[in-house]
């Protein structure tokens, strides 16, 4: 039925369309369903056939020790990978609750439906988690492993011991016993990526690794097997509190971890290293009277024995044990480049430095003088203008000029002699009438 409705649709002719205006969108639906039908049939990734874990320690057996740490190596297979994908996965010693939701992506929380121990988010921590990036990821290089195009991966993680404590969101503090809860490998998608296709959980057996049995008649630990004579000495022996530690984690500058045993139930527990040169805790032991921790070593530790001590509060009950803390070969390498560095890039830095602040001092003072030059320049030409147009003045003022009116009398006098006469002479006029004189008889007329 679609092949033929399919092939109708790419016969229609332009009259047709035209016809049924409505037959053209509804076909590109119907051809874009067609063309994203075998994508959706096909299988969504790799992991659709099943992610799997495989655990395995130095025996080959995915077996702990309860009282101390064992290494093991992990190895994934069928995970969804996400090439240039956010994050990746992590992966994590914990419990998870039996026939629960426990996943994130079902809704899933940390500290209810699943606990893990608590470990420092850095790519050289103790083991405990492990985190795994997708290949082509931005995080690659804070990664302790990257994932395959097939989603396959490989990496080392530590084991604690059969007892931990875990935090929840609300920063509780909960004590889990692996001897009596199922505890495992935890697989769960990073920085909060939730992603059903790598959620996985792989279990762990804890088995002592002495060959020692409980005598007729003697209880045995859960999780545990002893055998022959030596069950009495174990007994015995449980009541003293012990420490052990992870030797790969013992290097200057590392965190180191550690498993107490032998501690009341309950009872806070402080480690230190030598005397108190670092120092964690307090720490809550278990219900079989186990701890589990790290302690940050100083990144200026020597390398060599030290002494690391666990101290009951309740109990007094003291634990000890010698650790042999090798040098951070990263740190040594840092020291020995920076001490092997040759001192004339920085002698040829500040030669560098002081010939551009010596070159720009001059600029400055050349760029004054010029400047003082050229005002001092243009100050003289204006004053020089002004000069001359003050001596230009009296050669233009010297042409002749009409004489006034008060000067022609004076040039008519120097011409005519005659009319040259005193100035009071000019201006006295002469009487009109005949002057009176005296007679001799004194009478006036």
């Amino acid at each position: 039925m679609s092949d033929t409705l399919l092939h109708r649709i790419r016969t229609d002719t332009a009259s047709d369309r035209a016809r049924r205006p409505l037959l053209t969108p509804a076909a590109a639906v119907l051809l874009a369903s067609l063309a994203l039908a075998p994508a959706l049939l096909a299988p969504h990734s790799a992991a659709a056939a099943g992610a799997t874990v495989t655990i395995s320690n130095a025996s080959g057996t995915a077996e702990a020790d309860p009282e101390f740490a064992t290494s093991f190596t992990v190895t994934g297979a069928g995970f969804q990978s996400i090439q240039g994908g956010f994050g990746g996965i992590y992966a994590l010693f914990g419990w998870v609750e039996p026939g629960s939701s426990w996943k994130p992506s079902s809704g899933g929380t940390v500290g209810g439906d699943y606990r893990y121990v608590p470990d420092a988010e850095s790519k050289d921590n103790a083991g405990f988690q492990r985190f795994i990036a997708f290949p082509g990821s931005d995080t690659e290089s804070a990664a302790n492993a990257i994932m395959s195009a097939s989603g396959d991966f490989t990496i080392d993680m530590v084991v604690p011991g059969a007892g931990f404590e875990s935090l929840d969101r609300d920063g509780n503090i909960s004590a889990v016993d692996c001897l009596v809860v199922q505890c495992g490998i935890i697989t769960i998608g990073a920085h909060g990526v939730k992603n059903a296709n790598n959620e996985t959980f792989t279990p762990i057996s804890f088995v002592a690794p002495a060959a020692a049995a409980a005598t007729p008649g003697t209880p045995a630990v859960a999780g545990t097997t002893v055998a022959g004579d030596a069950a009495a000495t174990a007994v015995t022996a449980a009541g003293a509190a012990r420490v052990g530690y992870t030797t790969t984690s013992a290097i200057a500058g590392n965190v180191l971890s550690f498993t107490g045993q032998g501690f009341s139930a309950g009872e806070q527990v402080v480690a230190t290293l030598d005397n108190g040169v670092a120092a964690v805790g307090p720490l809550t032991a278990g219900p079989s009277g186990e701890v589990a921790g790290v302690l940050q070593l100083p990144a200026d530790l020597r390398a060599g024995t030290h002494l690391l001590a666990l101290t009951g509060a309740a109990s007094a009950s003291l634990a000890e044990t010698q650790i042999a803390v090798a040098a951070n070969p990263n740190s040594t390498v840092a020291a020995t480049a920076e001490a092997a560095q040759p001192v004339w890039p920085y002698l040829a830095l500040g030669i560098g430095i002081l010939v551009a602040v010596v070159l720009l001092l001059i600029s400055l003072v050349t760029s004054l003088v010029r400047g003082a030059r050229t005002r001092r320049a243009r100050r003289e030409a204006a004053a020089a203008a002004q000069l001359a147009a003050q001596l230009a003045a009296p050669v233009e003022s010297a042409e002749p000029a009409e004489p006034s009116a008060p000067v022609a009398p004076a040039l008519a006098s120097a011409a005519s002699p005659t009319l040259a006469l005193p100035r009071h002479t000019m201006e006295a006029e002469p009487p009109t009438e005949p002057l009176l004189t005296a007679s001799t008889s004194g009478v006036n007329r």
